[in-house]
């Protein structure tokens, strides 16, 4: 049995729970975490019991996104190679395997879902959320970068919604991104364990095989659409908006000073 400091692994089943487990840090992505979280992905793809995997948060919040602090203190001063080197692998490639997975994904969410927590959410296949859990993606505002490294807003709510949540960087409330379709559906806090387990023992039963089909087919629709391309051009951009005079201002006041307060 691996060890992990970041995560927690857990197997119910035929259900493999993820979760990020900062709770101390509101789940902020530290590198150490994102890697475990991907090495965590790998082995319940590898595991033949496993037929659901569920990414979830231990404490308040599911995830308050990228780690500022750490990103302050060890990648301030990268240059253009080193930041697109760690930015593809942990953010892009990372978040690319979830959605590719084979296996079917279902987001645990409650409190925050930020930035480069709500990218990791919204690549599963489903979205579970408490009612108490909001989404946001506010770093053009904080960070004067072009949102977050996978822009995947319009491909899960829609082009017109994903421009007022990221030109106005604020928040979209569990029932509006439940009533938007960026969500399945929303539960009670104390209920959102159960609902989530009981989400994926229905999907389990189906015949794994034929779901890994079914799966494939239906994200080949977005596929067809462009998305890949849009998301891999997207990349490129977010690169681009690092190098800018209005970023490198940010950076010298300190990255950190930038989590707001509401990622608390």
């Amino acid at each position: 049995m691996a060890d992990y400091e970041c995560i927690t692994y857990e197997k119910l089943d035929n259900v493999a729970r993820i979760s990020h487990n900062r709770p101390e840090a509101s789940n902020a992505e530290s590198q150490l975490l994102l890697d475990e979280m991907d090495a965590a992905f790998t082995r319940a793809e590898a595991d033949d019991d496993i037929r659901v995997i569920i990414i979830a948060g231990k404490g308040k919040h599911f995830s308050a996104g990228h780690d500022l602090k750490e990103a302050q203190a060890k990648r301030a001063n990268f240059t253009v190679e080193e930041r697109w080197a760690y930015e593809s692998l942990r953010y892009f490639d990372y978040c690319i395997r979830i959605w590719d997975s084979p296996k079917p994904t279902i987001a645990q969410v409650q409190g925050a879902c930020v930035a480069g927590g709500f990218m990791m959410a919204n690549m599963c296949d489903l979205v579970i959320a408490s009612d108490d859990a909001f989404f946001a993606d506010p770093v053009c505002h904080t960070l004067a970068t072009a949102s977050i490294e996978v822009l995947i807003h319009p491909w899960v709510m829609g082009l017109r919604q994903a421009k007022h949540l990221l030109f106005t960087g604020g928040r979209l409330k569990a029932e509006d991104a439940l009533r938007i379709g960026m969500v399945n559906s929303v539960v009670p806090r104390d209920d959102l364990d159960a609902a989530a387990l009981a989400e994926a023992a229905k999907i389990a039963a189906a015949p794994p095989f034929a779901l890994r089909l079914l799966k494939r087919s239906l994200n080949r629709t977005f596929d067809v659409q462009g998305m890949r391309s849009a998301l891999e051009a997207h990349f490129e951009l977010h690169q681009l908006s690092h190098e800018t005079e209005e970023f490198a201002a940010i950076r010298a006041k300190g990255l950190s000073k930038a989590i707001r307060s509401d990622r608390k």
